[in-house]
């Protein structure tokens, strides 16, 4: 892997982080304002030069961006809002704006926030920098500007801050409002400075990705209305263009029209092309979840060997064509190799897209085997380290593991990923949120009913003939599993016990968020009474890039050498959701959204600032 030199930051700073309430006008500090303005500092300083001498007519729009999901959208209207003409290029159709946000859960990364103080949860800016620096563990160069490391390492001081200071506050003055409880995802491996989230940080929002995006959409359809924005769906970018080492404008395919529904594979049809100028082109396209093949490619040995069998996160658009065309064009791609995906995936017995996968959210009480039925040891444990466990997974010498759990589990404790699989929350139904009090969210019983990777049984010898029905490979052994949960069910009788799943049933229930609806009280998973049984057979799950275009925290996407490439611009999943894998080797969930807005953001006031006249 190359190590070129990168440029100085304008918005950088060597003085140490300073946390300060987002409520406290007087205490921002330089490193923030930095931050929030580096954009347009950085931006201005290569109006000079940057840009060819082709006249102002000969352009058509003032910047292109490349992707209309949630990046696309904030960097759209943070140009429009400078006033800039944009064209906004993707080759979906128009049913297919929002991308990717429009399917989550909605969740959002916040640090001090009103809910979290609501639910007594006391969190910090240096408590959320310890979590994030333990779970990066950035290692590739970081005080090298030559480095992997080093854009992402600044990229993640200035996330942190953003999500300590003002990320709440701006969304909220955009009309985004959160459900008061709080969620821990991503718990942790087991030490205080390593993987996971201290504290509740998972603020899921009400109306989920939907929700996200609405705001955006909203600000972006106005500035269409005004002749700021025009639209340009079924545009399939082939090519970046550049003059004399430049980015000049895209190139690339228009697309037959589709009425394909959203998150449905399109046609790919060509019935013309195109070539579109501009100074600057912003591209935010996404990742490679959806191309199995690239997701093999890139696998990191550290992981194991690639899964056989993989369900998909992501619609089949999400291709990662993008991130070759932007390196052909004279960007540099850091960290392909780091990559998150989830290991707790469900078979969609009403697909969208091809191989349609959903993820359980999982609550901390049901028991995890291997695929030989050999439960997993810390820190194996539902919701608390999502990349160990895949790579235990894999070690295996298989691509699926087992969840054995009960009705009493699965009715508090169980979520579905994805705003269709959560429509008390997506369509703001207070009723239907309550109604999760005394019954089964209606997404999880059609699951358990309908779906191909669940076996439900009144006795555990019933469960296990199910369990071997359903893979064919007869792995499970009656007794050895009797066995196992016997002993995991013996440390029930007593507040105290040595097993650390048991200890972490415990933790979440003095936490008042999971005991009122996230973890099941304590109990036997053989007690008739909080039957019957249920196995569920777990696929791994594609879902993110972590790596991808090295960027400046302006956004701009760097060269070989470390330099910027003229013109050129990248945020979100494209960009490793900036800097080229802000979250390192691993992430703290809610924070693949909230860097779509952020590098979006960044990018689009850059941009701004780099063709004002």
């Amino acid at each position: 892997m190359d190590h070129p030199t990168a440029p100085v930051d304008p918005t950088s700073s060597t003085s140490p982080t300073s946390p300060t309430s987002s409520t406290d006008p007087g205490g921002i500090t330089r490193r923030r304002a930095l931050t929030v303005t580096g954009g347009v500092l950085a931006g201005a300083a290569l109006v000079s030069h940057a840009f060819p001498a082709f006249a102002a007519e000969s352009q058509d729009a003032d910047a292109i961006v490349v992707g209309h999901g949630l990046a696309g959208l904030v960097a759209t209207a943070e140009l429009a809002a400078a006033g800039r003409k944009v064209l906004l290029l993707d080759q979906e159709p128009e049913a297919s704006i929002g991308g990717q946000a429009f399917w989550s859960f909605g969740g959002l990364f916040f640090v001090n926030s009103d809910e979290q103080r609501l639910m007594g949860v006391k969190d910090t800016h240096d408590l959320a920098w310890q979590d994030w620096l333990g779970s990066a563990g950035f290692d590739r160069d970081v005080d090298d500007p030559k480095g992997q490391d080093h854009w992402a390492y600044k990229w993640a001081e200035a996330y942190v801050d953003f999500a300590s200071g003002e990320k709440r506050s701006w969304l909220s003055g955009l009309g985004v409002q959160w459900f008061p409880i709080v969620g821990w995802a991503e718990r942790g491996g087991g030490l205080a400075d390593g993987h996971g989230n201290s504290v509740p940080r998972f603020h899921v929002t009400w109306g989920t990705g939907p929700a996200v995006v609405e705001p955006f959409e909203k600000k972006v359809r106005a500035a269409v209305a005004a002749g700021k924005v025009t639209f340009k769906f079924r545009h399939r970018v082939d090519g970046i263009v550049t003059t004399g080492g430049t980015v000049t404008g895209v190139r690339g395919a228009v697309l037959e029209p589709s009425s394909a529904a959203r998150g449905t594979p399109s046609s790919r049809t060509v019935v013309g092309d195109f070539e579109l100028r501009a100074p600057v082109v912003v591209v935010t396209s996404g990742g490679i979840g959806a191309n199995h093949d690239l997701v093999r490619q890139n696998w990191p040995t550290r992981l194991g060997t690639p899964p056989k069998f993989m369900v998909t996160g992501v619609p089949a658009h999400v291709d990662g064509r993008m991130l070759a065309i932007t390196e052909r064009a004279g960007g540099r791609i850091v960290n392909p190799d780091r990559m998150w995906h989830y290991t707790e995936g469900l078979r969609n017995y009403a697909p969208i897209w091809p191989g349609h996968g959903i993820r359980i959210l999982p609550g901390p009480s049901s028991m995890w085997f291997d695929a030989t039925g050999r439960r997993f040891g810390a820190p194996d444990i539902p919701g608390y380290d999502t990349l160990h466990t895949l790579g235990s997974i894999t070690a295996s010498g298989y691509d699926y593991s087992w969840f054995v759990t009960t009705q009493k589990i699965i009715a508090k404790e169980f979520a579905l990923s994805g705003s269709e699989q959560n429509p008390d929350l997506t369509n703001k139904n207070v009723w239907q949120l309550l109604s999760r009090i005394w019954q089964t969210p209606e997404p999880i019983e059609k699951f358990k009913k309908n779906g191909a990777d669940f076996v439900v049984a009144t006795s555990l010898s019933e469960l296990v003939a199910g369990m071997n029905k359903l893979t064919g490979d007869n792995l499970i052994d009656l007794a050895d599993l009797k066995r196992q949960i016997e002993a995991r069910d013996r440390e029930i009788d007593n507040p105290y016990t040595k097993d650390t799943q048991v200890m972490g049933i415990r933790n979440a229930l003095t936490y008042i968020g999971d005991s009122l609806s996230r973890t099941a009280s304590a109990h036997r998973i053989l007690d008739p009474s909080a039957g019957p049984l249920i196995a569920v057979r777990l696929n791994i799950l594609t879902r993110k890039t972590l790596g991808g275009l090295q960027t400046d925290l302006s956004g701009r996407v760097l060269n070989a050498s470390g330099e910027p490439v003229p013109g050129l611009y990248a945020a979100g999943e494209v960009a490793g959701f900036g800097g080229g894998g802000v979250h390192g080797y691993r992430s703290l969930e809610g924070t693949f959204l909230g860097g779509c807005l952020f590098s979006g953001r960044q990018a689009g006031r850059a941009a701004a600032a780099a063709t004002a006249t």
